[in-house]
């Protein structure tokens, strides 16, 4: 297949469904590159499939604009938009042979006979389903079945590839497995992807960059590395893999977030590196989970908290016991506490989040 990358343009895209109290999508702008791995992640009721949805042509805009290339494709159908969709259900036509199922949006396009069975193999090859052309879908695993469901809508080379969790239906074997294939395809037909899920882990494997929506809203676009060191809002931080929070010393509305990777832990009264943050935490459990400990931490304020520790690394105190939690101030991300305005009344003292008893430089 002839790789190519058409990149897309969302400008002040707002969705707005009767009975709601706030739009599913609000007033979101976004602009993906031609060629990239772009992945809508989010809770539930985020707004990404909506989004997801109006560029597909599925769900209509209230408000805004959506372009491939410059061509505004609002006011298309979405059989005219010349995208490939791939939905968590794999909607194959059970009575129809791999190959057939794979030939049949090219048969739909009127491309003749010869030129649709040299498609048909070469998308085959691409999802590794050679072997299974004359299989009916129910003759496959749940892993071939959306193999031939992205063969399907790629095998006419549309201008992108929409993905509503696609993997949603398999167990962690098969989703592992298939992450590496659609990564694969990806790298080989350069082709741009739209991907949508809620799981982090999948986000951050596959993507070249990650928008973060929340309530409708786009909270942060990046690239993985980015939004995992650098959250530019608690949301973020506490979504896009596990996190310790703490106040900031002067209480200024801001948060400290570092992750459990991120802190060092000592035993009780030892001394730490000069020019680190530190914290006392009592030690609530220990487990082991192959590679690391996570070590769970119980603050002053009656907070949680997670370290992790190599395997092969001691623990300094065993559950019960008290240690100097500490972590390099370059090892942390300050973001607004949401908080800030209900945290100004409060009586002086209080806090959501243990206090530093060093500056967070």
């Amino acid at each position: 297949m002839n790789k190519s990358g058409h990149g897309i343009t969302i400008s002040s895209v707002t969705k707005v469904f009767g009975g709601l109290q706030r739009p599913a999508v609000d007033n979101v702008s976004l602009t993906i590159a031609p060629g990239e791995f772009m992945t809508f992640l989010g809770p539930s009721g985020s707004g990404k499939t909506t989004m997801l949805s109006m560029i597909a042509g599925i769900t209509s805009l209230t408000t805004g604009s959506i372009c491939v290339d410059g061509q505004d494709i609002s006011p298309l159908k979405p059989h005219k938009r010349n995208l490939g969709v791939v939905f968590q259900q794999y909607a194959l036509f059970p009575h129809m042979s791999v190959a057939k199922n794979i030939a049949y949006p090219l048969q739909q396009r009127g491309m003749a006979k010869k030129d649709i069975a040299a498609k048909v193999d070469e998308a085959l090859e691409l999802v590794h389903l050679r072997d299974c052309a004359d299989r009916l879908p129910r003759q496959l695993s749940g892993g071939q079945q959306q193999r031939v469901a992205l063969a399907r809508a790629v095998v006419y080379q549309p201008r992108a590839l929409l993905m509503d969790e696609p993997l949603g239906a398999l167990d962690k074997r098969l989703r592992d497995q298939l992450q590496r294939e659609i990564a694969r395809m990806h790298r080989e037909l350069g082709m741009t992807f739209i991907f949508v899920t809620h799981d982090q882990h999948e986000a951050l494997t596959l993507s070249d960059r990650i928008a973060v929506f929340n309530e409708g809203r786009i909270e942060q676009v990046g690239t993985p590395a980015e939004l995992y060191e650098h959250p530019a809002t608690l949301f973020v931080a506490q979504f896009l893999g596990e996190s310790n929070t703490f106040s900031g010393p002067d209480r200024t509305g801001s948060v400290v977030v570092v992750r459990p990777e991120r802190l060092d832990l000592h035993p009780h009264g030892s001394s730490i590196p000069p020019g680190h943050n530190s914290l006392e935490a009592t030690v609530t459990n220990i487990v082991y989970v192959g590679n690391h400990h996570q070590v769970g931490l119980h603050f002053a304020d009656n907070t949680q908290g997670t370290a992790m520790r190599l395997a092969g690394t001691p623990v300094p105190a065993m559950p019960g016991e008290t240690v100097t939690v500490s972590w390099h101030p370059d090892h942390q991300a300050v973001v607004p506490d949401p908080a800030a305005a209900a945290a100004e009344t409060e009586p002086s003292g209080q806090s959501d989040t243990p206090r530093l008893t060093q500056p967070a430089i």
